[in-house]
């Protein structure tokens, strides 16, 4: 069957809400994910307010007009989901996708006094000098002063290293938002499992680190791989998610 582009980007969203909830990487009823439909960005889906993930369906995803304030008020937008998202899809329409989680190990490294993804191994190394970082957490982000001040810290960086709070990231595609934050959260995994043990850790040369981060660029193809794959299995598994 074929699907127009609003109707794919539907499945694809209510897929990898499905698949971050598997994963155990949600947050409650708490947490968003958005991608933009319109070539300007402005025009993009997002979840209701507080849905479980597990439960989004593909009919369920709001579409959001990032221009139109109208929107903070609705009763099933969540503020800071608005806050956070509408003001990067209006400033940055390069992004296609924001995805905004609390994951136990990248939110772990996000809650130290100088957040870092130290290089120890080919998952920390894909972030080497490739992570923004937000020292200044001031609560809830639920105003647009507050969305539009993480927009503009992303700069020339697709990560967001949110410090006392958790990870934003940005993509060209649904499959590669996802397969970035299931590699942030091994890698903060592995990170902190090193740390604990006690010992030095072995970090690697800056050349090696940027040559690894480099490799792992050039293969999007694997990332958008790695969301199909789990696509298919949440498909498969409860068909719920295409209606």
């Amino acid at each position: 069957m074929a699907y127009s582009h609003e109707e794919q980007t539907r499945i694809d969203l209510a897929a990898t809400f499905r698949i971050i909830a598997r994963l155990g990487m949600h947050e409650a009823v708490a947490n968003h994910i958005s991608a933009a439909i319109s070539s300007d960005g402005k025009q993009f889906l997002l979840n209701p307010k507080w849905k479980h993930f597990s439960r989004i369906r593909a009919s369920d995803l709001l579409l959001l007009d990032a221009d139109n304030e109208d929107n903070a008020h609705r009763s099933d937008v969540d503020a800071t989901a608005w806050a956070i998202h509408g003001q990067i899809h209006q400033r940055l329409p390069e992004v296609r996708v924001v995805l905004h989680l609390h994951p136990v190990y990248t939110t772990s490294v996000a809650c130290l006094e100088k957040p870092r993804i130290i290089p120890i191994d080919q998952n920390t190394a894909r972030y080497f000098n490739r992570v923004a970082v937000d020292e200044l957490y001031g609560g809830m982000a639920d105003t647009t002063a507050e969305g539009a001040r993480l927009a503009a810290l992303l700069a020339d960086k697709r990560r967001l290293l949110m410090g006392n709070h958790g990870i934003l990231v940005t993509a060209p595609s649904i499959g590669e938002a996802f397969d970035d934050v299931w590699t942030l959260e091994r890698a903060c995994q592995i990170l902190v499992t090193a740390w604990s043990t006690g010992q030095p850790l072995k970090i690697l040369s800056d050349d090696i680190a940027e040559k690894t981060a480099q490799d792992w660029e050039k293969i999007a193809d694997f990332s958008r791989q790695h969301f199909e794959e789990m696509k298919q299995i949440i498909i498969a598994d409860d068909a719920s998610v295409l209606d």
